[in-house]
């Protein structure tokens, strides 16, 4: 299991059999009593400079302690977010040994911690001939309160969601091309109550999923279409998710220069986040119908690629003149949100490594949010009630003229202007949103749009639970998204 097994007691960490100790301290602004049962711990603190502030992280002796006890700040008056990213920094950091304790110094539920753990515990076997000092494999929280069943098997879906999405998109893209991503996603949903449709090549020709095709045609591995739904007898709600899921961009025929090209095997991380989101919410059991439909393609050049100027046939009739062969996500993304559209659902949303556009617009720590103005509050409520940062871009309709082909219905690309590049995307994206009903004036389903380009992979230093690499991004604000919904 790629992240630490979880579990509760309420003993005194100081009787504990684990290896080792991490303590979750707040920031303190002056001297205080020790904590019961761990006298000298403040003196210990105070001689190594330790004052508890937010991502601090110290190895210490404690007097009559023998094993070993490493701290880790939370800040000032901190809440559950702030626990659970010191609890996250804690398990990143203390490494060489297989059982650690935890015990926050804040008065704290379990959950929060526990979750913290399973996130920054975190590890990828990787491929190194030598093997870095493990993270702990067993994490013991100790609280005075005992979680409750639900939230056990939140924490560990929601722990085992993002460990998929980092899991799926840090394999190399040489062993994981659109076939080897299909069968994955089969193999990540067996034994719960999820049908899958796997729509190879020759189904998808005869299906008329011309922007999958087109992307895909340049390459020896040919494209997929992965259709997932958990259906629970009493949902009272139906979310659909789409996922982008270019296994590999090179940028096709608009060959990128070599330095961009290196991480694209991170491009299919829209569509290992929808996969790991609708299998979380089949393990908490949650009265929501969830379909994901995951778009996959290798975007290579060859003969057979898509040229700048070609035409593709969407699945919706809709033609499209390629300009830009790079700016692919769009099209596999327009044919699922047709097909997700046509089973009328609640509400609709895309996930893609979209835009680079979006990272100059809000850096590496907000996703770009974009849709119907309803939904997309409701999906920020969500990420702000479990800390994840996003921020709402306007879809402006001055822009919509933009989208106009002279020989087609539209053009996936302003070549030569970069203004706006992360709206214009999205603008394409809403006109394959469907209409909740056959009238020409009814609106459309209600639609949200997560450009996750600057967020899904973190080139920074680690923090909090987020390591260098693949974040995860959006899984736990959609997980809560769907949760929410299903007690509305």
């Amino acid at each position: 299991m790629p992240f630490p097994s979880v579990t509760h007691t309420d003993v005194s960490v100081l009787d504990s059999d684990a290896d080792a100790i991490l303590l979750v301290v707040a920031k303190s602004g002056g001297t205080a009593p020790d904590p019961q049962g761990w006298d000298g711990l403040n003196a210990s603190l105070e001689s190594v400079g330790f004052s508890g502030a937010s991502g601090s992280f110290q190895r210490v002796h404690v007097p009559g302690v023998t094993r070993p006890v490493a701290v880790v700040g939370a800040g000032p008056a901190p809440d559950a977010a702030a626990l659970r990213d010191a609890v996250g920094t804690g398990l990143r950091q203390l490494t060489g040994f297989e059982h650690v304790a935890v015990q926050s110094l804040v008065d704290t539920t379990w959950a929060p911690l526990a979750e913290g753990a399973a996130l920054g515990g975190y590890r990828f076997a990787g491929y190194k001939s030598e093997t870095p000092k493990p993270r702990a494999s067993r994490v013991t929280i100790h609280t005075a309160e005992a979680p409750t069943d639900a939230e056990q098997k939140a924490v560990a879906a929601v722990a085992g969601a993002v460990a998929l999405v980092k899991d799926l998109v840090t394999a190399p893209a040489e062993w994981l091309g659109p076939a080897d991503f299909a069968d994955a996603a089969v193999a990540a949903v067996d034994g719960l109550p999820v049908k899958v449709e796997v729509l190879d090549e020759y189904a998808l020709t005869e299906g008329g999923y011309g922007g999958i095709l087109g992307v895909g045609q340049g390459s020896d591995r040919p494209p997929r279409l992965v259709h997932l739904e958990y259906s629970p007898t009493e949902a009272g709600r139906h979310v659909a998710l789409v996922g982008k899921g270019i296994t590999f961009d090179t940028g096709g025929l608009s060959l990128k220069p070599a330095a961009s090209m290196v991480g694209m095997k991170y491009d299919m991380c829209g569509a290992a986040t929808v996969l790991a989101v609708l299998r979380a919410a089949a393990e908490m059991a949650l009265p929501v119908r969830v379909s994901a439909w995951l778009c996959i393609a290798d975007n290579m050049p060859s003969g057979r690629a898509t040229r700048p100027g070609d035409v593709l046939r969407m699945l919706d009739g809709s033609t499209v003149e390629v300009l830009n062969t790079d700016a692919e996500g769009r099209l596999v993304l327009a044919d699922g949100l047709v097909a997700a559209s046509r089973e009328n659902p609640d509400l609709i949303v895309d996930v893609a490594t979209l835009t680079g556009a979006i990272t100059v617009a809000l850096g590496n720590r907000h996703t770009g949010v974009m849709g119907e103005d309803e939904a997309v509050a409701e999906y920020l409520a969500a990420a702000g009630r479990v800390a994840e940062l996003a921020w709402q871009l306007p879809l402006p309709d001055h822009m919509v003229d933009e989208l106009d082909s002279p020989i087609a219905d539209l053009q996936n690309a302003k070549i030569g202007d970069p203004a706006g590049g992360s709206l214009f995307a999205a603008l394409f994206l809403r006109h394959f949103v469907g209409r909740v009903s056959d009238d020409a004036d009814a609106p459309r389903i209600p639609w949200v749009h997560l450009d996750i380009a600057g967020v899904g992979m973190n080139k920074a230093a680690p923090y909090g639970f987020t390591d260098k690499g693949v974040t995860g991004a959006t899984v736990r604000s959609l997980i809560e998204l769907i949760a929410a919904g299903s007690v509305r």
